[in-house]
């Protein structure tokens, strides 16, 4: 059958429509998104704001159609840290549902972890032992280890590269003093939550997902999209220090001149790279391996699950 899964992010709103079958890996069909960026359309109050709003049911509406033309039998939608956080996130959905009759569901931070760390276990298998997964999102960090499909341990932050950009790193490009906060607020936010995972002990393989860290390991020598899924790809804590510098001193237009860095993203870059650097250091590892599957597969081997 066909699955479909409307994923609105705090940067892009995506739908996904995959081959899904009992016991099989779910096989992409199609895709379709957006970059509304909602986590720039947040008030002073921390509401969505009517053009946020507007846009949201718009697509929304779009992608129905689209996973209708796709022949999707079962459509499901979630909504992350952009919804999850504005005070009006109850009445943003509550229009999505009046004006498409498509229900989002909101999903915890804690839950984000538990299911891209299902997605990352799925992918690498029992083989891969004891997983450390990390996923930087435009809004939130989450973070997840154990040696099950369901984590021992499993936490969000609120260090989405997204949202650190729009906090702390204001400027095309940010001064030094303010490269340094952000770093040392990032650190400080981390450390902060470091003891269930020190408690836990060590992981045999850890694992970066999202398009951030896919992003930060290509311009740090990872092969390109163009190698296709399966090739092995990873972003090396050395060669990421070593460049954060340089793209500190970039303008926006000059990071989208990277590889694999798009035009709607390079803002968001340093952000980025200053949270996946403190995440490997504080976790104390040298690199991580990026695994192409994340939330929104989580989510469908969930759905097959319970299907099953």
């Amino acid at each position: 059958m066909r699955l479909g899964v409307i994923d609105v992010g705090s940067n892009t709103v995506h739908l996904l429509v995959v081959d899904a079958h009992v016991g099989a890996q779910p096989l992409p069909a199609s895709s379709h998104k957006r970059e509304l960026r909602l986590s720039e359309h947040v008030t002073d109050d921390g509401n969505i704001d009517d053009t946020g709003r507007e846009q949201l049911s718009e697509f929304v509406a779009e992608c129905l159609t689209v996973a209708e033309d796709q022949g999707v039998e079962d459509l499901m939608g979630f909504v992350t840290s952009a919804i999850r956080e504005a005070p009006n996130g109850d009445e943003v959905l509550a229009d999505v549902k009046e004006r498409t009759g498509v229900v989002l569901d909101v999903l915890s931070g804690e839950d984000e972890a538990r299911l891209t760390f299902l997605a990352a276990r799925r992918w690498f298998g029992w083989s891969a032992g004891t997983l450390l997964v990390a996923d930087i999102g435009g809004g939130s960090l989450e973070i997840a280890q154990g040696m099950d499909e369901d984590p021992d341990v499993a936490f969000s932050l609120p260090l989405g590269a997204g949202r650190v950009t729009r906090d702390h790193l204001a400027g095309d490009p940010p001064g030094e003093q303010a490269v340094r906060e952000a770093r040392k607020h990032v650190r400080a936010t981390i450390a902060r939550q470091m003891r269930p995972l020190t408690k836990a002990g060590g992981a045999d393989r850890v694992v970066g997902t999202s398009k951030t860290m896919r992003s930060l390991a290509r311009i740090t020598g990872a092969v390109p999209s163009s190698e296709g899924m399966y090739a092995a790809r990873f972003l090396e804590r050395a060669a990421l220090d070593a460049i954060l510098p340089e793209i500190a001193n970039m303008t926006a237009a000059q990071r989208s001149s990277l590889p694999g860095v798009s035009e709607s993203r390079a803002h968001q870059l340093l952000a980025g790279g200053i949270v996946a650097s403190a995440t490997m250091d504080l976790l104390g590892v040298d690199g991580l391996e990026i695994c192409p599957w994340a939330l929104r597969e989580g989510i469908i081997l969930r759905r097959l699950d319970g299907m099953h």
